[in-house]
């Protein structure tokens, strides 16, 4: 107990653990990943106790369904960088433990310092959506448990995505042929958020008596007694005075899982190390960024019933959320954003006893989402104050995916999973703003549907070498209306009607990959993909001014089909005391669909472009190639044992390049950034600083984008994590930290932001956490 000076509270719980504190862990823990593939081997099970009989009601024997549970993962080691090498493209994981260290509270927070990976931070804690390698939105999908996330946020980035990391067990980032399937609008790449909303297995109870990592468990008690587990999450921050927290219970017994949870966080408007205003110096600030503020819940309830071969389970969300929005705009007009969506999901898996089919699994979710956008019509008003825009979005969807028994080929192992799409959605966005006009919000009421089919094959030839064929073709149709704008866009007349479009598209697309392992427990990866992409609804029908970016938006019912051409090569290694992962990619776009600024200067409606002083840019959706190319590094090295743990080194790089035939840039693409830092870890401590520097970005579009300066994020945090006896603690297991962010107190403006030069991301700030199973 020589290290409770340094922890005092923390040892008060760890003194009642095994004096003799292991060594660290020879193994390193697993990677398991759902997203990439709907290939997925079987693992590992251990049988129920008892499982051909069971007592009845009456005290007589039944027949009991035969059940699987899968065997309880050794806990994974606190900080170990998570290298996938059975794919064949580049995954990102954040697991769990990461996750509950992170507190972020969006997904591009969370994922914003990962190789390749940055947010859009339109309103930093409240909508900050994954950009990868420079694309977004339109190219980026997100799912929570196979189906999508729903929402808004691909149609502005001032939307918040309703998926949450602090209800999320695991988020994974999938790029390359994966992404095909689900669909060709995530051309970019797939943010997979998991969680145990639907449960997929029974829940277990350990009688075992508390103990710390490391150290053997006693066998667990029965899995078919029923069971009711709990887990709460919490934490406090410094920068924005923000508190959040979770509870999430299981419970199981016989055939049945339930889970259900619930969820809420709150802030205030967040520390800034700096006057966030670029051009305009006359407001007054006081050390926060104005109008920041956060408060955001949701609850969930689900349950899965398990038979003989498989599960079936469904689900229903309710997210809710009221942020503000920062910038000059919002901070004037008030802006805030007041966000409803439900959610149902229902998924399952069946394993017949077939010599042909190994596996059955559906997806299937319906969304209902609302959003207003509310603030002042007049700033000089205050009884003005009143509801500016409201986004719809109504959308089903479902996937069914059949995995076949392994075929021998001769030359191969042959495996191969067949894959059906379809969805539906109905997206509107109505302002009770210019009555009368056809210009009376972003688009008016349109639907999507889209129906597709894949196939995925994997051939083994040799236990380490791999090679995958993918192919999918679907069909999109899409009905709306846009005006019939002058050729020029000019006003020369402003259109006076909605002209009904209904265009249709057949996307195609392919993939081919390859996985060699090489000596020295190196894996080697290339793949090549053909990605068709039809247009988007903003893409097609915008016709209508748009303040998340500042622009008047116009759409192009002409937007032909979009092509994407990758080529990538990939080296990773994911054992041993040195881990790393290298990628290279090269992309050739054709017909790439892009917001063009024009230059003309508009304000609310279409007849006043060209005005003197009108605050909007005219926007239009256009198409022309594009080549971007970049690379990804990081790894981490284990040094040297150090006391009861090991110390080591880990590092980071990224690099993207995008431009235009004419060597023009395409607008807001991350910078080149580059990063490490040092850690220290052993079965209970984890202990972590690590300094990225992001360059200056000077590779900028023509018109209406600035410069961003370079900035240096420096973090650092500590956390501890053991088991407990319930007898005392209540709890069994706990994890508690603090985390330092910005402790530079750095002036961040993220480049790929529309409002960096009018919101700096938040200074100093320190989160204290714990996370506690029951």
């Amino acid at each position: 107990m020589s290290g409770c000076s340094a922890a005092a509270i923390l040892c008060l719980f760890s003194a009642s653990a095994r004096a003799d504190d292991p060594k660290p862990a020879a193994e390193l823990p697993e990677v398991n990943v759902t997203a990439p593939s709907p290939i997925r081997a079987r693992k590992p099970v251990v049988p129920r106790p008892n499982p051909t009989t069971r007592v009845a009601r009456g005290g007589t024997r039944a027949p009991a369904p035969a059940r699987e549970t899968p065997a309880a993962p050794p806990p994974p080691q606190q900080g170990v960088l998570p290298v996938v090498t059975d794919q064949f493209a580049t995954v990102t994981v954040v697991p769990n433990e990461e996750l509950r260290r992170s507190g972020a509270a969006t997904l591009g927070d969370l994922l914003n310092s990962k190789p390749g990976i940055t947010g859009s931070s339109f309103a930093p804690g409240a909508s900050s959506r994954p950009i990868i390698r420079g694309l977004d939105v339109n190219r980026v999908g997100i799912v929570e448990n196979g189906i999508g996330g729903g929402g808004a946020s691909d149609l502005g980035e001032d939307h918040f995505v309703p998926i949450d990391p602090l209800t999320s067990d695991q988020i994974e980032v999938v790029r390359g042929p994966a992404a095909l399937r689900y669909g060709s609008t995530s051309i970019g790449g797939v943010v997979s958020a998991t969680n145990n909303r639907i449960p997929q297995a029974l829940p277990t109870c350990s009688s075992a008596p508390f103990q710390s990592y490391g150290l053997p468990a006693t066998a667990p008690a029965a899995a078919s007694a029923p069971c009711v587990t709990a887990e709460t999450r919490t934490s406090f921050s410094s920068v924005d005075r923000g508190v959040e927290g979770g509870v999430l219970l299981d419970a199981g017994g016989g055939n049945f899982a339930l889970h259900a949870d619930a969820y809420g966080r709150k802030t205030g408007d967040y520390s800034i190390p700096g006057y966030p205003y670029l051009f305009d110096q006359t407001r007054p600030v006081n050390g926060r960024q104005p109008n920041s503020a956060v408060q955001n819940d949701g609850a969930s309830i689900g349950g899965s019933y398990f038979f003989s071969g498989g599960f079936i389970g469904a689900a229903i969300t309710q997210t809710d959320a009221l942020y503000h929005i920062p910038g000059t705009d919002g901070s004037d007009n008030r802006t805030r954003i007041d966000a409803h969506q439900t959610k149902i999901t229902a998924k399952g898996e069946y394993r017949p006893d077939s010599a042909a089919i190994d596996a059955i699994r559906f997806w299937a979710g319906a969304t209902d989402y609302r959003h207003n956008e509310i603030g002042l019509a007049d700033v000089t008003n205050p009884a003005t104050d009143g509801i500016r825009q409201t986004f719809t979005n109504r959308e089903q969807e479902i996937r069914v995916e059949m995995q076949m028994m392994p075929v021998n080929l001769r030359f191969a192992t042959l495996t191969t999973a067949y894959g059906l799409q379809a969805g539906h959605q109905e997206l509107n966005a109505p302002s009770p703003d210019n009555p009368g006009t056809v210009f009376n919000g972003l688009f008016g009421p349109n639907t999507n549907n889209r129906v597709a089919g894949y196939v995925f094959n994997e051939l083994a030839f040799t236990p380490t070498t791999k090679a995958q064929v993918a192919g999918r073709i679907e069909h999109v149709s899409l009905n709306g209306s846009t005006p019939d704008f002058p050729a020029d866009f000019l006003p020369n007349g402003a259109p006076q009607a909605n002209i009904a479009r209904n265009p249709s598209y057949t996307p195609k697309s392919a993939s081919v990959g390859l996985l060699q392992d090489l000596p020295g427990d190196l894996v080697a990866s290339i793949t090549a993909q053909y990605v068709e992409r039809a247009p988007k609804a903003a893409e097609l029908f915008s016709r209508g001014g748009h303040d998340a970016t500042a622009t008047f938006d116009i759409g192009n019912p002409n937007l032909t089909i979009e092509t994407a051409k990758t080529v990538e090569v990939g080296l990773r290694k994911a054992t041993g005391p040195f881990r790393f992962e290298a990628t290279a990619y090269y992309t050739q776009f054709s017909n790439f669909i892009y917001r063009r600024l024009t230059g003309v200067m508009c304000s609310d409606d279409f007849d006043s472009c060209g005005t003197a002083g009108a605050n909007l840019n005219q926007a239009v959706y256009s198409q022309r190639n594009a080549l971007f190319r970049g690379a990804e590094f990081q790894s981490q090295f284990d040094v040297a044992p150090l006391g009861t743990g090991i110390w080591g080194i880990e590092n980071q790089f990224d690099v993207v390049r995008a431009t235009f035939p004419d060597g023009t840039n395409v607008p807001r693409i991350p910078p080149l950034r580059i990063g490490g830092g040092l850690f220290w870890r052993d079965a209970n401590w984890l202990t972590r600083v690590n300094l990225l520097h992001a360059f200056a970005q000077n590779d900028i579009a023509p018109i209406a984008e600035t410069p961003t300066p370079g900035y240096n994020l420096l973090k650092a945090e500590v956390s501890y994590r053991t088991k407990l006896d319930p007898n005392m603690f209540g709890a069994r297991e706990m994890l508690v930290g603090l985390v330092g962010n910005n402790l530079l107190n750095e002036k961040i403006r993220n480049s790929v932001s529309y409002t960096k030069d009018q919101v700096l991301l938040p200074g100093i700030g320190v989160r204290i956490f714990a996370n506690l199973k029951f």
